[in-house]
């Protein structure tokens, strides 16, 4: 189980200070597929990545599994099973992408059948990537999608998604969305997606909003729903729907 109590960030801006996250308390149970959405600046990248301890949080604590969590490393949290997909993946010049589904793994050697099972369930032809480097010659839809198999590979118990969908081809992202159900029905991870895609969010157990550093709203898709459609009714919204008619900028 994640909790998060009282979880605060603040930076100093101009001489003062600005709260990017104000107090949040948050606690998501073993298992549960979770999408947090809401406004575009409104703390969700900046939350994902204190879970992660990519920001260290400037207030509260972190609880994983009713280990406090907020003063660890991002190495230490990863393992003990928390894992992190970025909006922009880096990329590894003179690694192979077999050699991250190893180190992902646990640095245990896998045959050629488990790289290839892990890239095709993120759509990618697995005989034309699994031997090639992770350098600039990738598209950047490619090197997502290949970050998404690298956090299938590693062992773990919370996977964190930061709007995994960008840069993904409309194909792509059906293939993500099949392996994100898949990955819910086995009841083996907690999912947390940060997210504005309609498809995505009907996947969730339950719907967590974020806006002005604070939750807003928390509760099963089917209360929570209603809620943001009559939020965002008249105008561009931040929600995306199924067509890439309406797209915003990424959170900062």
């Amino acid at each position: 189980m994640l909790e998060l109590k009282g979880l605060s960030y603040q930076v100093e801006d101009n001489g003062g200070q600005t709260d990017i996250l104000r107090g949040i308390d948050l606690t998501i149970p073993d298992n549960k597929f979770v999408v947090i959405t809401g406004p575009n600046g409104g703390g969700k990248t900046t939350l994902a990545k204190a879970i992660m301890g990519l920001v260290r949080s400037t207030g509260g604590q972190i609880f994983w599994n009713g280990t406090d969590i907020t003063d660890l490393s991002i190495t230490d949290r990863a393992k003990l099973g928390i894992s992190y997909g970025f909006q922009q993946p880096p990329r590894f010049k003179g690694l192979r992408v077999r050699d991250l589904l190893e180190l992902a793994s646990g640095n245990k050697k896998l045959t050629r059948d488990e790289c290839c099972s892990y890239l095709n369930r993120v759509g990618l032809c697995a005989a034309d990537y699994v031997d090639r480097e992770v350098d600039a010659s990738l598209s950047g839809g490619e090197v997502k999608r290949i970050e998404i198999a690298t956090i299938l590979a590693r062992p773990g118990g919370l996977l964190i998604f930061d709007e995994p969908e960008a840069g993904i081809d409309l194909w792509s992202f059906a293939k993500l969305t099949e392996t994100f159900r898949v990955l819910h029905g086995k009841g083996e991870n907690t999912i947390i997606v940060i997210s504005h895609q309609e498809r995505i969010i009907d996947l969730a157990d339950e719907i967590v909003m974020i806006s002005g550093g604070k939750v807003v709203r928390q509760g099963p898709k089917e209360e929570i729903m209603p809620h943001i459609l009559a939020d965002t009714g008249g105008m561009c919204s931040f929600l995306q729907p199924n067509t890439d008619s309406c797209r915003q900028p990424k959170e900062g």
